[in-house]
């Protein structure tokens, strides 16, 4: 009698638990919460984008990065694997800048998707010239592949990029606009605070030179009063009577720290460090969390 009183209660308390972790559930579960496949799917080249995108789009994106932390653009051959994310993506943001990856990688990028759409992050902005390419006489920038590509390396630059990247957020997924908008101003706001503290804690700094491996910080120097001197341009290795015109420069502006980007070798700063007597000191162009990452790079530059 026992046996068959528990047969028949013990499928009641199954089908109740159950039922109740249903209710449960479905009470106290965010009604923004989304599901994976629901996610707008968008691509980009960077990592320092990610934070771009994600703080816009939070929960109702899924970013797919080209170039992985820790690889340089420059030299990343892209990934099979990264090619089959892409091919479900409907928005590629290029930083659009003359970025190495993006001049030699986005017509292979595009023939796996040729519906996507490529948006240029970097519209609007006023590009600065690399050394090695632009106009003797004017200094005119003639085309993306002519200016530094750097341009993230500015928060004043990324305020651009970002209202780029929620314009054709809400094209793509009209429904969230007030979402996107919403999470685009805290951003924003964001920006400008660090833009704030960076004028701030600079306002007393006389020596504003700072001497680098790749010259990665050229909107950083621009926007802020800086000036980097270069031990590496345009991916090849320092000939020795550069590294001695480098250690002269150093020298006359009491130069003590070498800031190398972790993507290249710092066998170089390291042996000019040593004529020097000074300090290595690696800063990332490339982290994947900007704010924070800029404020690791402020107080790098304010011991410089």
């Amino acid at each position: 009698m026992v046996e068959k009183r528990l047969k028949i209660i013990v499928p009641v308390l199954i089908i109740l638990i159950i039922a109740s972790v249903f209710i449960f559930s479905s009470i106290y579960s965010s009604p923004d919460t989304v599901n994976e496949e629901d996610r707008l799917i968008v691509a980009a080249s960077i990592m320092p984008q990610k934070e771009f995108i994600e703080r816009i789009g939070k929960e109702k994106v899924h970013v797919v990065i080209m170039v992985p932390s820790g690889a340089d653009p420059h030299t990343y051959e892209i990934e099979p694997r990264t090619l089959q994310e892409v091919s479900q993506s409907p928005l590629y943001f290029e930083v659009g800048s003359g970025l190495e990856f993006e001049l030699n990688y986005m017509d292979k990028i595009k023939s796996v998707n040729p519906d996507m759409k490529v948006v240029n992050s970097s519209k609007g902005l006023d590009f600065i010239p690399n050394p090695e390419h632009f106009d003797d006489a004017h200094g005119h920038v003639h085309a993306e592949n002519e200016a530094d590509p750097h341009v993230w390396t500015s928060p004043r630059n990324v305020k651009v990029m970002v209202e780029n990247i929620y314009q054709e957020l809400i094209k793509a997924d009209p429904e969230n606009k007030e979402f996107y908008q919403k999470n685009k101003e805290e951003y924003i706001l964001e920006l400008e605070e660090l833009d704030g503290k960076i004028i701030q804690e600079i306002s007393g700094k006389e020596n504003r030179k700072i001497l680098v491996y790749h010259p990665s910080w050229g909107y950083f120097t621009r926007d802020y009063g800086f000036e980097q001197i270069a031990i590496e341009k345009g991916g090849k290795e320092p000939t020795p009577q550069s590294i001695a015109n480098v250690i002269e420069q150093a020298r006359k502006n009491n130069i003590r720290i070498i800031f190398v980007s972790p993507q290249f070798s710092r066998k170089n700063a390291d042996f000019i460090a040593g004529e020097l007597d000074a300090e290595v000191v690696l800063i990332d162009p490339l982290a994947p969390n900007y704010l924070e990452n800029m404020l690791i790079v402020l107080e790098a530059f304010k011991k410089s």
